[in-house]
């Protein structure tokens, strides 16, 4: 369910990816000042390469880094989708009621490495978790 609208930048960064990988998707995320490109999951590796050799290359022509995740199936994916996106940062608890995506995280740094500084990487969360699941985002 994405309603986001392309810019050339994003149709550029679509078409290397899949010039370079040879994996036609229409799903790409900017989160933390990177680049995800989410795939259906039987293609994750042809996606990534041998030995991650065009996540390699791609991340050397875009000059950032690059990272590739499955693309989820249901509302019953989002932990780990969201999970995937935030790494190496972690938190506590996932939980969906009504319209609403909460997400615990447990301790003040993790708070504070989830919401980013001036919240933007808060607000790219929200703005992901809308496109994909059609729900508000908060972090407590």
């Amino acid at each position: 369910m994405i309603t986001s609208t392309l810019n050339m930048q994003d149709m550029r960064y679509l078409n290397l990816f899949g010039k370079i990988t040879r994996v036609e998707t229409r799903h790409f995320i900017r989160y933390n000042n990177m680049i995800i490109f989410c795939v259906p999951k039987e293609l994750v590796m042809r996606a990534v390469g041998r030995g991650g050799e065009n996540l390699r290359r791609l991340s050397e022509v875009l000059n950032k880094r690059v990272r590739v995740i499955p693309i989820p199936r249901g509302i019953h994916d989002a932990r780990g989708f969201i999970q995937t996106i935030v790494k190496p940062a972690v938190f506590k608890d996932l939980e969906v009621k009504g319209s609403e995506m909460i997400l615990t995280a447990g301790s003040m740094q993790n708070k504070a490495t989830l919401m980013g500084r001036g919240k933007v990487r808060m607000i790219e969360m929200e703005k992901i978790v809308k496109d994909f699941f059609g729900k508000e985002f908060k972090i407590i």
